[in-house]
């Protein structure tokens, strides 16, 4: 996508040496590593998506391959944020609005902020003027602002796909006050399947795409006075989205309550160890319950393999997944479209190659893996 092919090495010097500033928490080296960048030429939107971007994204690359810890992977990211808000303020980051106004959020309980910011900072940088609400953002206080200030166009921002009924709320309630929907971040699916299922008026993959989006215009939306959620998703009648995440504390100690008798390994486990497999738990219902939500059995069995692979890299069986899979299809066996989901995350699992070299029963004192996820 970067304009600047020629300059692909450069590029490359200038993200290993941000790396190793951001791996050092050097937060002064980060920043002059940056504004060198910027005295050598290199332009402010170059510096933020080809510089500051793919370190971040090697960032969650390397936790989940357990070469950093959550740690070092929340230092370095407090560090960008830090950066990034000094570019703002950087002479050449600076200019003056001269088109229209947008509104740039993350949906509630949306606490990963990066990409957003990255949007607000492009935007702002090619001339409009920009309402940056940052991560979390209930649906209320969203429509409020929209109210006093208006915005030719909303950008919503999710990175985990659990957030999706949040952002579905926020697209219906957003479009109802007639402004447009512009979808963008992990959550939404590499392709945007999510974003169009859950009705945006838009959908783009990263920053650049998205600010020509915007300057292209997308159309107000029509008046859909009285839409509800299950009008774009009518498989919701079913009431199991709903059971199913209203039973999630039930679900988690009735997993839990099994686990060891289906899972000897787990007697041995440490009371830290307990309360992260209980995180782990949760969170692979709070998928099943969003997968259920869309209706997109992609979304589950994509999260169970990605789990399984981060607990791999901290020594930890993927075969514990199993049992958590049998204790849910047996709790959820009169919810057709949750057990078909369960049965094809195990066969998901199932055919996984056993890692080498694999000691069956080794745990470790991860923290819970659940954070990021896949693109995030």
């Amino acid at each position: 996508m970067s304009t600047h092919t020629s300059a692909a090495p450069r590029i490359r010097v200038l993200q290993d040496r941000l790396w190793d500033a951001v791996t050092d928490r050097d937060e002064h080296a980060a920043a002059a590593v940056v504004f060198a960048a910027l005295d050598d030429g290199i332009d402010v939107e170059t510096a933020l998506l080809d510089v500051i971007a793919p370190v971040q994204e090697r960032v969650g690359t390397e936790w989940a391959a357990n070469r950093l810890s959550v740690a070092q992977e929340h230092a370095a990211s407090a560090i960008a944020e830090r950066v990034i808000a000094a570019l703002a303020h950087h002479p050449a980051g600076r200019t003056t609005p001269r088109l229209g106004r947008v509104t740039v959020a993350c949906v509630d309980q949306e606490w990963h902020v990066l990409p957003a910011r990255l949007l607000a900072e492009v935007l702002a940088l090619r001339g409009w003027q920009v309402d940056f609400l940052g991560a979390q953002v209930p649906t209320p206080h969203l429509i409020e602002h929209l109210h006093t200030n208006g915005a030719d166009v909303v950008a919503l921002s999710s990175s985990v796909p659990t957030r999706l009924p949040a952002a579905h709320a926020a697209i219906t309630a957003v479009q109802a006050a007639g402004v447009p929907v512009l979808a963008g971040g992990a959550a939404f699916g590499p392709d945007g399947r999510y974003a169009r299922r859950l009705g945006a008026d838009a959908w783009e993959p990263d920053a650049r795409s998205a600010a020509r989006r915007v300057a292209d215009g997308i159309p107000v939306p029509l008046p859909a006075v009285g839409r509800q959620q299950i009008d774009d998703l009518p498989h919701l009648a079913d009431q199991e989205y709903t059971l199913v995440v209203r039973s999630r504390p039930q679900l988690v100690r009735e997993v839990l309550s099994q686990l060891e008798s289906r899972f000897p390994a787990a007697a041995a486990y440490t009371e830290q160890q307990r309360e992260h497999t209980a995180q782990d738990i949760a969170h692979i219902v709070e998928h099943l319950g969003v997968a259920l939500y869309t209706d997109d059995d992609e979304l589950f069995t994509g999260f169970l393999g990605w789990t399984a692979g981060i607990l791999e890299a901290r020594q930890v069986p993927a075969a514990s997944l199993g049992p958590v899979l049998d204790v849910l299809s047996t709790e959820l066996k009169d919810f057709p479209r949750a057990s078909r989901l369960l049965d094809r995350a195990r066969t998901v699992l199932d055919a996984l190659p056993p890692p080498a070299g694999h000691d069956p029963g080794a745990s470790d004192d991860r923290t819970s893996p659940s954070a990021p996820h896949p693109g995030s």
